[in-house]
């Protein structure tokens, strides 16, 4: 029986033998790297503790500031989307995660139309850029108002005092409730009409004394009317994008309306869609 011995020189290597030569140098590096990353990953289970407690690496809610708060959002905002997303304790400032979870906790508020940007910084500190919703009426429901912005979205209306909703037209006329909770769309085309009205009209109204929208029982498309204190009336038409063939646009009413604010008398009802 012939006995076969180590391969010569020049016969070729096959099977696993012929797999680890030549892949021996590429298996050392991955050997090398894998040793490498262990030790790395026992570095870091042995001082982790260390650097997440050094106070520059741990974000407190004391150094998160909000830029873009607006003046009619209550100044504990911030307080609340913290403690409500379980984020006011100290955040590792290491976590990959984080801006991205402070992020969707702001843009989750009520009042909070969209994020602009989070901004974290060593030692540990965070800048959140928001964009505040704003109010543009208060819809007349049973047991209160419940404040809107010009999109029809429902806004926390536990921040308004009595006062402070009296600043912001009455809409009134509306028999629907909201759909969801604050910070989502009333869900009734008639509230978001409305809120498209008042936000077209914007400060106007207080000048004229305004105090009440409504929409009118007649016509198509639908109108619109303000009421003053002393009961007179102002036709305001179809709603921003209603408008019938004909009516004046938007910019032309409004126009009308400013120059109502200056004149010395007025008429116990005024139309707006009509010629002057």
């Amino acid at each position: 029986m012939t006995q076969r011995g180590r391969p010569e020189a020049d016969e070729p290597v096959t099977g696993l033998r012929a797999f680890i030569a030549a892949r021996r140098a590429g298996l050392g590096t991955l050997v090398v790297l894998g040793a490498a990353a262990m030790g790395g990953w026992a570095l870091w289970e042995r001082f982790a503790a260390d650097v997440r407690s050094d106070p520059a690496a741990v974000l407190l809610p004391e150094a998160v500031s909000v830029k873009g708060l607006a003046p009619w959002v209550r100044d504990d905002l911030k307080d609340v989307v913290l403690h409500d997303a379980s984020l006011d304790g100290g955040l590792p400032l290491d976590d990959p995660e984080l801006a991205g979870r402070i992020e969707r906790a702001f843009g989750m508020h009520p009042w909070i139309r969209d994020v602009v940007a989070v901004t974290l910084r060593h030692p540990a500190a965070a800048e959140v850029e928001v964009r505040c919703r704003e109010p543009v009426g208060m819809v007349a429901v049973p047991g209160g108002l419940l404040a809107i912005d010009a999109e029809g979205v429902v806004l926390p209306s536990e921040d308004f005092t009595s006062e402070s909703a009296a600043a912001y037209p009455r809409i009134s006329g509306i028999r629907s409730s909201p759909v969801g909770v604050a910070g989502s769309r009333w869900g009734d085309a008639l509230v978001h009409e409305a809120a498209a009205v008042a936000a077209a009209v914007g400060p106007e109204w207080r000048d004229l004394g305004l105090r009440d929208l409504r929409p009118t029982e007649d016509g198509t498309p639908r109108g619109w009317e303000f009421v003053d204190a002393s009961g007179r009336v102002i036709h305001f038409g179809s709603a921003p994008g209603h408008e019938a063939d004909g009516e004046p646009s938007i910019a032309v009413k409004v126009g009308r309306l400013r120059a109502l604010a200056t004149a010395d008398d007025r008429a116990e009802r005024t139309d707006l869609t009509s010629p002057p």
